[in-house]
């Protein structure tokens, strides 16, 4: 079994960075990725500073490339178990077999969007169906946009949208807006359109307008959903880490969990993380995992030194 001062799982954004900076403090690391981005349906990310514009895969590679350049471990793999050690530490199995033992686990798996079950919206997902106006908001302005109500949030959601464009329409689907909520539509010239959507329309591998249950037909080059939020928290909950009422994992703002040594990062503990953002806890979470490694290192050293052992 090869033994590591951190297993990182997930090789998105905020498990890389952690990466980066712990071979950088020359900690002995390896990354389990399973290869399934939450964003691999874009084609570009926005707003990352000096990296605005490029795929989210090819950010990824320039990651792993960086992160091997200072002799950290990068592999494809899904952790299966993560298991506690009798001595110290903890056990981490993948499903090809692999077993490796750790010091510190940092948990990057990030979270899965439970999107709206209905015609081309799966298929038309981070491209002209879209989440963040923040990440996509820029690319489709001023043109004739839509926002899917029925989620939590919706209505505000329309009006973040209309930043970005004149000409936006609310699809109400399954809710109806309060009259508090119609009035701010309203005031902000958002169309309110009544009755549940049946599908999206998708024209020659475009986007071309949502069809409601009744025929119409309203004309869009592009819509906005707001999803619902779940984290791939499996890992966290079976190490018996505690979790709010809504499910998301407790954390403190470095990621330390309520389980000595287990770790969390980017979208696994916050739903709102962008690239940048998750980027940014990972490298927090890494600095306060070295923290914690040279406290117990210290701890280990001054217990030899009055054995008399030897340095």
């Amino acid at each position: 079994m090869n033994d590591y001062d951190v297993v990182i799982i997930g090789g998105g954004a905020a498990g890389l960075s952690a990466a980066l900076v712990l071979t950088r403090a020359r900690r002995k690391v390896v990354v389990i990725d399973a290869g399934e981005p939450r964003n691999a349906p874009a084609a570009h990310m926005q707003g990352y500073l000096s990296r605005d514009g490029m795929s989210p895969a090819e950010l990824l590679a320039a990651g792993r490339e960086e992160v091997r350049s200072y002799s950290g471990h990068v592999v494809s793999g899904s952790v299966t178990s993560v298991r506690p050690r009798p001595d110290a530490g903890f056990e981490v199995a993948s499903d090809d077999g692999r077993v490796v033992g750790a010091r510190r686990v940092l948990v990057t798996t990030g979270l899965r969007d439970e999107l709206p079950d209905l015609p081309g919206v799966r298929e038309r997902w981070g491209r002209d169906l879209l989440h963040c106006p923040y990440c996509h908001g820029y690319e489709v302005r001023d043109q004739r946009l839509g926002v899917l109500g029925g989620t939590p949030e919706a209505v505000q959601h329309a009006l973040l949208v209309r930043q970005w464009a004149d000409d936006v329409v609310y699809f109400a689907h399954t809710q109806t807006p309060t009259p508090t909520e119609r009035e701010q539509l309203l005031a902000r010239a958002i169309g309110v359109v009544e009755g549940p959507v049946s599908r999206l329309v998708v024209e020659d591998d475009t986007l071309t307008g949502v069809e409601l249950a009744d025929g119409r037909t309203v004309r869009r080059d592009a819509v906005f959903v707001r999803p619902g939020f779940v984290p791939n928290s499996d890992l966290l909950a079976s190490l018996g880490c505690a979790t709010r009422d809504d499910g998301w994992v407790v954390a403190d703002p470095a990621g330390r969990t309520s389980v000595p040594g287990v770790w969390v990062a980017g979208n696994a503990a916050n739903p709102r993380a962008q690239v940048i953002t998750a980027a940014g806890e990972g490298s927090a979470a890494a600095i306060a995992i070295n923290n914690d490694l040279v406290e117990e290192d210290v701890q280990d050293a001054v217990r030899d030194f009055r054995s008399g052992l030897p340095a």
